[in-house]
């Protein structure tokens, strides 16, 4: 693993770009927001993500590009959630809904490099009992690991010494052929969460027979306007297929242990955001699977990326 330096934030740590490499692919990670910031594969001349070579970028426009957003990916509605029958409220920075965790989400701060080696780093962040109104000292990791040929592993982790929500996710935009070139996703979702004017589930889970979310045949994404969580299961399992991308005369799948996938190709030619998560607003749907973390639990996510040509 080689580290440079990429900047220091205003009034925050320094931070660190980790280049890690296994087989064809080299991965660069940013210690901000613990980005995935620049993905390549041998004899490709682009890289296969969204990234910036400006930390300013993280800071502003780019907050979500290739970030671990959280503690709370996607949207909670009304910024409030009851939690052991407690209600708690968070930062609405949304109209009037909390999306990716607030201004003090994981994609805003310097992650601590915990361990490394030439095909992996490990980083790790504490987030303080309270902050953005989660409740909970939490402990979180993220483990990224290059393997031969072409594979991209994370590893996602979390302890809290108090009852929480999390719900984590790599927010990469993928654009295999490079910007703005056209791509074709399949997954083998049979149902996915409508969603109202304001982008949050109904509460309905609808089947895909029918609709522009089948993706079980491979459909054109980048300019679509999807913004709606595909439902993989309805409880965290191993490693499974989830999804499958081609473009450029590359093919990525996309294994995870997560019950869902969020499909975001609403940023004008930047790819699409394929978010392995928990269903959004799940703390205020009770028949929706729970994102609640206990003390002595561990919260763990793996998704794997594997490459190849098309």
């Amino acid at each position: 693993m080689s580290r440079m330096h990429f900047g220091s934030p205003a009034g925050g740590r320094p931070v660190e770009r980790l280049t890690i490499a296994a087989g064809e692919l080299t991965a660069r990670i940013l210690t901000f927001g613990a980005a995935l910031q620049d993905l390549r594969h041998a004899g490709v001349a682009h890289p296969l993500t969204l990234g910036s070579e400006n930390l300013a970028d993280y800071e502003g426009p780019m907050r979500t590009a290739g970030t671990i957003v959280g503690p709370v990916a996607n949207r909670i509605a009304g910024a409030t959630a009851m939690i052991d029958g407690q209600r708690h409220r968070f930062e609405a920075n949304e109209g009037r809904n909390t999306i990716h965790g607030g201004s003090a989400g994981t994609q805003g701060k310097v992650w601590e490099l915990r361990d490394e080696g030439p095909a992996h780093v490990t980083l790790g962040l504490t987030l303080a009992d309270g902050e953005g109104g989660f409740p909970g000292t939490r402990r979180l990791t993220a483990r990224f690991a290059a393997e031969a040929p072409a594979r991209l592993t994370l590893t996602l982790m979390a302890e809290t010494e108090a009852p929480t929500l999390i719900n984590l996710a790599n927010h990469s935009y993928w654009h295999l052929g490079g910007p703005g070139a056209p791509q074709e996703l399949s997954s083998p979702a049979d149902h996915y969460l409508p969603i109202d004017a304001e982008k949050l589930p109904t509460g309905e889970i609808a089947r895909v027979e029918g609709t522009q979310f089948d993706f079980r045949e491979p459909r054109p994404v980048g300019s679509q306007g999807y913004d709606h969580c595909l439902c993989l299961a309805r409880a965290r399992r191993p490693l499974t297929h989830a999804a499958e991308l081609t473009g450029g005369g590359l093919r990525m799948t996309m294994e995870t242990t997560e019950l869902g996938l969020q499909v975001y190709d609403g940023r004008a030619g930047a790819g699409v955001a394929l978010e392995a998560q928990g269903w959004p607003d799940a703390p205020n749907r009770p028949d929706f699977p729970s994102i609640l973390l206990r003390p002595g639990e561990r919260y763990e996510q793996i998704t794997r990326w594997s490459f190849g040509r098309a």
